[in-house]
């Protein structure tokens, strides 16, 4: 028997969805470089911590790029990259190029 759910489960519900995937691209998945991810899905952990700082934004809550992935990655990106990035070839440089124009946009980065 399905169990109609109401709004705030439902926000429950996403949040957890959420968290188990920010978990699997940070602790599980260390090795998914974000530019692969770009190239292939069109998203990457950047895009997920651009995301929450909207939200914040959009909830009145002042919040920076470099704020947002702190608190996305759990470190400064700086050391996320240094822990985890490796160096992207010239095709895959290319490739994330057309990946981000068509996802991002040139005004968001």
């Amino acid at each position: 028997m399905t169990r109609e759910i109401d709004n705030q489960t439902r926000i429950e519900i996403e949040a957890a969805a959420f968290r188990r995937l920010q978990k699997h691209l940070m602790e599980d998945r260390k090795d998914a470089q974000n530019i692969d991810m770009m190239n292939l899905a069109g998203f990457c952990r950047n895009c997920l911590s651009r995301w929450y700082m909207e939200a914040a934004n959009e909830r009145g809550i002042e919040m920076d790029k470099e704020q947002a992935r702190e608190a996305y990655y759990g470190m400064p990106y700086s050391n996320w990259k240094n822990l985890h990035q490796t160096d992207a070839d010239a095709d895959k440089q290319a490739a994330f190029k057309v990946a981000f124009a068509e996802n991002v946009g040139t005004d968001k980065g």
